[in-house]
């Protein structure tokens, strides 16, 4: 094994073995706490410009496998681990992780006290850092790390946005099946992709939803001339207010057709309201994140993957809290009835994550129809 060093903007240090691609790779250090999943994680494009550290200790065990994809190829900058596992063993296995990042050049580090990694970043919050198995001298990586940029003020949607609008058909995952086929398509959608995941776009074909998914920056007036019964604003990575086109197009929208978000697509319908968003310490990443649906008192297990929130005093008399986090009482979710749109900040579609909040695609196809 190849000897590998990640360096913390503040200067803390974090010696390792490399695996994957060797090299080099630049980005905000971050933390998920799925046990499992890893591979859904890697290929999410909200995880753009960020190297992220897995809390649970053996990672790799079960191989990659193409179904378990949420786009084409895995978007962040590093992978960080306690301990990589070699030799995988799942019956739907199809290679190792270790050849997965190496073949798709995602530079990785292991054999490091993840446990430490992440008490550190809780207590002084995500920073940039490097990733190295190249340059092993400290004192250069840490004046390269001191410099680097954090996610705040870049616009990171234009760098994982598809670059020409398609159909998506695939409906979502069956154990004998696999991959289901749409049927009764009731509804058009219009899906904003600011960084989507196959599985939200799975959601609504299962749902009885056609789907056309469109770049970022498509004008609302071509949205609308391709006759929706709804409009979907997708996940995606980083700050949202640079990305002001895409909010200038939901202030167009608002009233016209129904609206959905998650995410990203959250945060960009709260600052198209009048909002305003501002960066968490060390975000939600995770597979376990509690939250209280305030309409029906319900609590519900939740997936997680966001640095930034959504500031609810900035929104008093614009739009309704709806959800809540119990862990820190950040906003989940808020709803304008005026507008007919609705939102929430977590993963109700999950991949990887528990299921409980599936039923807000139901909410979107029901408000759709009425």
């Amino acid at each position: 094994m190849t000897d590998a060093v990640l360096v913390l903007a503040d200067g803390t240090v974090f010696s390792g073995e490399s695996f994957g691609a060797s090299g080099e790779a630049t980005g905000e250090v971050c933390f998920n706490t799925s046990m499992t999943g890893y591979q859904e994680i890697l290929t999410d494009p909200s995880y753009k410009g960020e190297l992220v550290t897995m809390t649970y200790t053996q990672i790799g065990n079960y191989g990659v496998n193409k179904e378990d994809y949420e786009s084409k190829e895995p978007h962040l900058s590093g992978f960080i681990l306690k301990e990589y596992m070699d030799m995988p063993s799942n019956w739907r296995a199809e290679g190792s992780l270790g050849d997965f990042l190496a073949e798709n050049n995602v530079v990785g580090i292991h054999g490091i006290d993840t446990r430490a990694l992440v008490r550190h970043i809780r207590d002084n919050g995500a920073q940039p850092a490097i990733i190295s198995s190249s340059n092993l001298d400290i004192d250069s990586l840490k004046t390269k790390a001191k410099g680097l940029p954090g996610l705040a003020g870049r616009d990171l949607v234009k760098e994982v946005t598809c670059d020409e609008a398609y159909t998506w058909t695939e409906g979502c995952w069956d154990l004998d099946a696999g991959y289901t086929a749409g049927g009764d398509s009731r509804f058009h959608v219009v899906a904003y992709d600011f960084g989507i995941k196959r599985n939200i776009l799975r959601n609504l074909i299962s749902n009885g939803c056609r789907v056309t998914v469109v770049p970022a920056a498509t004008s609302w007036k071509d949205v609308l001339g391709m006759s929706p019964d709804g409009i979907f604003l997708s996940n995606g990575p980083g700050d949202p207010e640079p990305v002001t086109y895409a909010v200038e197009n939901i202030k167009n929208l608002l009233g016209k057709k129904p609206i959905f978000g998650i995410c990203l697509g959250h945060q960009l319908l709260s600052i198209a309201l009048g909002g305003k968003t501002y960066k968490l310490k060390f975000g939600h990443r995770g597979g376990n994140q509690p939250v209280k649906d305030l309409q029906s008192g319900k609590v519900e297990i939740t997936s997680q993957n966001h640095g930034f929130a959504v500031d609810i005093e900035s929104l008093k008399g614009r739009a309704e809290l709806t959800h809540i986090n119990l862990n820190d009482k950040t906003v989940e979710g808020i709803a304008s009835k005026e507008y007919s749109a609705f939102s929430v900040q977590y993963h109700p579609e999950a991949s990887p994550g528990p299921h409980d909040a599936s039923y807000l695609f139901k909410r979107f196809t029901d408000m759709m129809s009425s």
